[in-house]
């Protein structure tokens, strides 16, 4: 090999070198970081750990039958204020013998689609019968059982009930098993811990309002004891759903979010 030719052959080794340093220094595209909550945001266990927590959108036992898109983990978040007041309700509960149990709190804005996406739909009813027995899926909109907004994702809604102390665990939901309409007898429908409010959460049947006239003696005594107790820390009730409180004033009231149901969401809050 001739001088030049090695001199070349050098100088184009180097070069490719310096073209694979400056690829390597060019960071790679990286998928868009999740979102996180703002500060006013926290896991409620964070602010009250006696409160009990079945967060069913992380299961398939609910509506749609499957786990919902957002719920990363069965965990209550909400805005610290709703946080607060809802422990201040515990505090008044446990002294009659009961604690509140959670079955829904912050919501993010991609669940709600994904539940605007099953409503679409029509074909999936593999959760008819104990749900929405008595609605044709066609009217879940017209009805209002479904939208594509909810209060849930702005932070200070929950889906709450009452149970008795000592609190019984609720056995698991098996994927398949018979299901029971959501209305019926606290014996027959699924169990639930819950003391009877007169129908299962979730239950779309206008049975759910939560002053239904058909509704009486215990479980309509049940329904108001919920709704007293919360609406003595500033909760105000979901007239269709018993099981439907909003904390006022909202620290966000027009402002829906969409950070994961997750611990790392509200981490260091």
């Amino acid at each position: 090999m001739t001088r030049r030719a090695s001199v070349l052959r050098t100088l184009g080794v180097l070069a490719a070198a310096a073209t694979l340093a400056a690829t390597a220094a060019v960071p790679s595209a990286q998928a868009r970081p999740e979102p996180r909550a703002p500060k006013e945001f926290v896991a409620l266990s964070a602010v009250d750990r006696t409160i009990l927590q079945e967060m069913r959108y992380t299961t398939v036992h609910n509506f749609v039958g499957e786990r919902v898109d957002g719920y990363r983990q069965p965990l209550c978040i909400l805005t610290r204020p709703a946080a607060d007041a809802l422990h201040r309700a515990q505090v008044r509960l446990r002294a009659r013998g009961y604690t509140l149990k959670v079955y829904d709190c912050y919501r993010p804005q991609r669940a709600v689609d994904h539940f605007v996406r099953w409503a679409k739909d029509l074909d999936d009813e593999r959760m008819k019968k104990e749900f929405y027995p008595l609605v044709d899926k066609s009217r879940l909109f017209e009805d209002g059982y479904i939208a594509e907004k909810s209060g849930h994702s702005r932070g200070s809604t929950v889906d709450v009930t009452i149970v008795r102390l000592p609190a019984l665990p609720t056995r698991p939901y098996v994927p398949g098993e018979p299901l029971v309409e959501c209305f019926q007898p606290q014996a027959e429908r699924f169990p639930d811990n819950s003391v009877d409010m007169g129908t299962g959460f979730d239950c779309f049947d206008t049975l759910s309002h939560t002053d239904d006239p058909r509704i009486q003696g215990a479980q309509r005594a049940n329904r108001q004891l919920l709704k007293e107790t919360l609406a003595a820390e500033g909760f105000v009730n979901l007239p269709e759903e018993w099981w439907h409180f909003t904390f006022k004033p909202e620290p966000f009231p027009s402002t829906f979010f969409d950070f994961p149901v997750a611990r790392r969401s509200v981490a260091g809050h």
